[in-house]
């Protein structure tokens, strides 16, 4: 598939305007509605597990805490046969972490499935060796922590402020502080107590909607700690800061020969609105020296944009990304 060529949508002017005044609205609020009592937590510190696990299992880290932002959970995602003798897993880092494995958690009831999904591309040899890392959403706090401050002098504005806090009950944006958090602290916890690859071309971080918006500011702000990022439903079109942040895109966009860029979109209720944007961004990293074996962008006519989908088509990103 030629990751330029793609279908033009005909949107009704009415839908971009409704759309464009909810999209704020509907990517902020993706809390649990319900509340979930994990297993128990696992201390690995100075006992990281020595005899290989039979079945793949997931570790919680409850109110994990940070010196950044505010804690939260985090879980870890093992493969079965962990740790392999000298196998230096990948880490891949997502976001939302409350939908991303469990359906008792998820906002929506319905979860990525991405441990079911890693597990059965590893056992088909789709993928390297490689363990998940998720950090869940504070809620409240979501889209100003997945919003990526760029650039400095839109995000700065008295007028941005002043329409942050009317929409999100914030008058500023938390982006950098989530990365220092991911990079400066969960980064080093993860390598400290797993048995992980720490190179570049074996860190990944993913996410969908404004958890792709910071999926692939992450690569853009530490192009030497991630080596790949997995945008589902990227939410491009955010009033008043989003043509600003499209604009400073190619300024930002780090070297193809060390970095992965993988995009989707659907057709259906939020994704109708992402295909002008999505081709902006595409041609954008074209220029930039991206290409097939470094960049996907791809549509998935009839999808919408919830966790029920994401689920059908992730497995499409894990293995361009981890394989």
């Amino acid at each position: 598939m030629n990751i330029y060529q793609m279908n033009h949508l005909a949107l009704a002017k009415n839908l971009m305007v409704v759309i464009g005044l909810l999209a704020i609205y509907s990517c902020k609020d993706r809390s649990p509605q319900n509340v979930f009592e994990p297993n128990p937590v696992i201390a690995v510190n100075d006992q990281v597990i020595a005899n290989p696990i039979y079945n793949d299992s997931i570790i919680y880290y409850n109110d994990f805490k940070s010196s950044y932002v505010d804690q939260r959970n985090v879980e870890v995602w093992l493969p079965a046969g962990y740790p392999k003798k000298d196998v230096s897993y990948q880490v891949l880092y997502m976001h939302d972490g409350q939908n991303v494995f469990n359906k008792e958690t998820s906002s929506y009831g319905t979860s990525w499935e991405i441990d079911e999904k890693m597990d059965s591309l590893l056992t088909a040899g789709a993928i390297s060796p490689t363990i998940v890392v998720n950090s869940w959403n504070t809620g409240k706090k979501r889209f100003s922590e997945y919003m990526p401050q760029m650039p400095d002098d839109a995000v700065e504005s008295a007028f941005a402020k002043a329409q942050l806090k009317e929409n999100t009950g914030y008058d500023r944006l938390y982006s950098d502080d989530y990365l220092k958090f991911m990079t400066a602290e969960l980064k080093p916890f993860i390598d400290q107590n797993y048995q992980t690859s720490t190179l570049r071309e074996d860190t990944f971080v993913m996410g969908a909607s404004m958890g792709g918006l910071i999926s692939m500011y992450a690569l853009m702000e530490y192009p030497e700690i991630f080596g790949g990022a997995g945008c589902l439903s990227t939410h491009f079109p955010i009033p008043v800061l989003g043509e600003a942040m499209m604009q400073d895109i190619p300024n930002r966009i780090p070297d193809p020969k060390t970095h992965k860029f993988y995009f989707d979109y659907g057709t259906l209720t939020l994704d109708a609105a992402y295909e002008p944007h999505q081709n902006r961004v595409d041609q954008m990293f074209k220029e930039a020296g991206y290409n097939q074996s470094n960049y996907r962008s791809i549509k998935f006519e009839g999808h919408e944009h919830s966790e029920k989908f994401w689920n059908q088509r992730v497995a499409t990103p894990l293995v361009f990304l981890l394989k």
